[in-house]
């Protein structure tokens, strides 16, 4: 196993985790600015009224998301596994 070998499993594994952690992120931003754009407008200073927001899109977006985010770590793990014989010799 070369270091370019272990570069380019490094590089795909760091990939495919922003591709599984963007969706959930860019929710998380964008429900945080509209509550936050909406307790600034009513001057309501309440904890629970940005988390509870977030937590429900965010389970929302798992749901939608959530087949597409498998299919994609399954589809690495079999390559990954696959590719395993020619890594050894």
């Amino acid at each position: 196993m070369t270091s370019d070998t272990v570069l380019t499993l490094g590089a795909g594994a760091l990939q495919l985790t922003m591709l599984l952690a963007a969706p959930l992120l860019v929710t998380a931003l964008v429900v945080g600015l509209v509550v936050s754009v909406f307790q600034a407008a009513t001057q309501i200073n309440e904890m629970t009224l940005s988390f509870i927001p977030k937590l429900v899109a965010m389970f929302v977006v798992l749901v939608v998301a959530g087949p597409w985010m498998l299919s994609l770590i399954v589809d690495y793990m079999q390559r990954l596994f696959t590719s395993i014989p020619q890594m050894i010799g």
